[in-house]
């Protein structure tokens, strides 16, 4: 696959993860990827696995929403920059629901396989990771 294939897949990412199609889910991923993420003590596996996450977002955010505004592509990595939005609607890391809207940027880079499907998602976690660490959260 070269880059321009990859970003494209990358927009159909974008419409699989707004609306949690588990048939595109399984088109993009791989089925044995891992998924490392903090709302699971082990790895995430596949499309499914993945979408999981999208899930437990939306338990929170009944509304959340992804938009990919900028995308670099080199060898089999796609660099996204999203913009997030959604509405706290619903009870979230035990927070009860508190009706604020919110707008957030995420880094995350995407490293595909040979066939042309997605194995990892690294997201870079910046000042969240320093607030963790401290012990802010």
């Amino acid at each position: 696959m070269n880059t321009e294939q990859n970003k494209n897949a990358m927009k159909k990412f974008e419409t699989m993860i707004n609306t949690a199609d588990l048939n595109l889910a399984n088109e993009l991923i791989s089925a044995n990827a891992q998924f490392i993420t903090p709302v699971s003590p082990t790895p995430l596996i596949g499309g499914e696995g993945y979408l999981s996450v999208v899930h437990f977002l939306r338990s929170g955010f009944s509304n959340v929403q992804w938009k990919a505004e900028e995308m670099v592509a080199e060898k089999n990595i796609v660099a996204v920059s999203w913009m997030c939005t959604g509405t706290h609607d619903g009870e979230f890391l035990g927070i009860k629901p508190t009706h604020k809207t919110f707008s957030a940027r995420f880094m995350n880079f995407y490293y595909f396989n040979e066939d042309g499907k997605i194995i990892n998602d690294v997201a870079a976690e910046g000042m969240i990771a320093i607030m963790k660490a401290i012990g802010a959260f």
